[in-house]
């Protein structure tokens, strides 16, 4: 049997188990804080990671893999370090019926890489297949294997197969993590240490329970979801967590408070500073998103003079902390498409755009020239269209002009919607991040963090 050099251990631990949609770093933060001991990201395909390019944030204090299009597949900090799982692999169940193909792949990460690798698996038809499969599995040298107790068929209302788990701890010499409790066994802390013992498994990893409410891991016992729910806004809010997956955990934690006055709030949000004031963090967000702007203005300066780049000069032109909300103007009206109607009308040559990218986050801004007069806000955005209208504002603002929100459209606009080319039909709302990850079925292979901090080898 193959061991690695580096090993996670897996004995007697409470593990936060991967979640499509769930699994993202504020999650895995307040889940041990509350008392976990190992986190498991959601599944990422591999071919997807490959692609990426790993960023240092220096904002954020994060390691980020970002996609070509921008989008962060992954994100991992300090505090995650020796307890974070990476998971990746097939989607859906379908390797339980391709033995060989299971064995070839453990095999080779074990052989490949220094850090713990672990499998997860779902239960067989028949106890005989489901152990031969374990003992095949650990013979590969993986670290630990994770069992849910159901058949691959099997949904969350049927109950978890116990004996079954016993069976594969009692065979197997590595750490079985049982899995699939939360629906018949698990509500609170003690329950954890009843299904550990009911299915003779080295640790237990929990999904829905602590998706529900992640202080399940606290031994003293859960805390108030509004209590949780807060804790975890703020982790959304410190790490830039995309605004849709913080609203789908949220979701998930209110669960039939869903219909509640704050329920209706956050279903209607639709940013993160909506988030924040549908829980009463409004200042909260206004104090982060500006300390984090802070840095990022100061980290771009600093990085100008490292490499010893001139700064832009930015002398003259007319500045404001502004930016676009799409929710603030009618479909069709945009504050470029006011600026460019002006403009005509005042016999002015249409505006010009110059955006750049900064590479240490890249966030947008730009500058708009109208008149030779430069406009630019002060705020950075996280799209070209985005910090175009954000220099739009500051021109018609700084003019005393109607900028097309709700309750001052101009009739003109209105006769032009149809042929006016700066149209952005899309706005922020189509900047929406696609969520990463799919339905986390198994089994999957997941690597598990080692000596090694993240800021040097993820």
């Amino acid at each position: 049997m193959i061991l690695n050099s580096l090993s996670l251990c897996y004995h007697n631990k409470l593990i936060l188990a991967p979640m499509v949609r769930v699994g993202t770093l504020p999650m895995r933060l307040l889940a041990l804080d509350y008392g976990a001991d190992i986190v498991y990201c959601e599944e990422l395909i591999d071919l997807k990671m490959i692609q990426c390019k790993r960023v240092v944030n220096e904002v954020l204090s994060t390691v980020d893999f970002v996609a070509p299009d921008d989008r962060v597949v992954f994100r991992t900090c300090e505090r995650e370090h020796n307890r974070v799982v990476f998971q990746m692999g097939g989607m859906g169940a379908a390797l339980l019926s391709d033995p060989d193909k299971i064995e070839k792949i453990l095999s080779t990460l074990v052989k490949g890489t220094r850090r713990p690798v672990t499998c997860k698996i779902r239960i067989l038809p028949s106890l005989e297949d489901t152990l031969s499969l374990v003992k095949r599995i650990e013979r590969t040298g993986i670290a630990a294997i994770a069992v849910h107790g159901r058949k691959r068929e099997e949904r969350p209302q049927h109950p978890v197969s116990c004996e079954v788990i016993r069976a594969i701890a009692d065979t197997l010499s590595i750490p079985v993590i049982a899995n699939g409790g939360s629906h018949d066994h698990i509500q609170q802390y003690s329950d954890i240490e009843d299904f550990r013992q009911a299915t003779a498994a080295s640790s237990v990893m929990v999904a829905r329970a602590a998706m529900w409410n992640p202080s399940i891991f606290l031994k003293e016992g859960l805390r108030p979801l509004e209590e949780v729910m807060q804790k975890y806004i703020r982790y959304a809010v410190q790490y830039d967590n995309h605004y849709t997956n913080t609203k789908y955990c949220l979701c998930q934690m209110l669960r039939e408070q869903l219909e509640s006055p704050q329920g209706r709030l956050l279903h209607a949000a639709q940013s993160s500073r909506e988030i924040c004031e549908a829980f009463g963090l409004g200042a909260f967000y206004e104090e982060t998103t500006q300390e984090l702007d802070a840095q990022r203005t100061k980290l771009s300066a600093r990085t100008s003079e490292e490499t010893g780049e001139p700064a832009e000069d930015t002398s003259g032109v007319i500045k404001m902390a502004v930016k676009f909300d799409r929710r603030a103007y009618p479909a069709h009206i945009t504050p470029k498409m006011c600026l460019l109607e002006w403009c005509r009308r005042e016999k002015l040559a249409q505006p010009v755009y110059e955006t750049v990218q900064r590479p240490l986050d890249r966030l947008f801004s730009s500058i708009v020239t109208v008149a030779e007069q430069k406009y630019q806000s002060t705020l950075w955005d996280k799209s070209k269209k985005l910090a175009e209208q954000a220099a739009a504002i500051v021109c018609l603002r700084s003019q005393g002009l109607p900028e097309g929100r709700l309750g001052e459209e101009s009739p003109s606009l209105h006769k032009r919607k149809r042929e006016a080319p700066d149209q952005d039909p899309g706005g922020p709302r189509a900047q929406e991040l696609a969520q990463p990850g799919e339905l986390c079925k198994k089994p999957f292979v997941a690597l598990g963090s080692s000596e090694e901090s993240p800021l040097e080898g993820w």
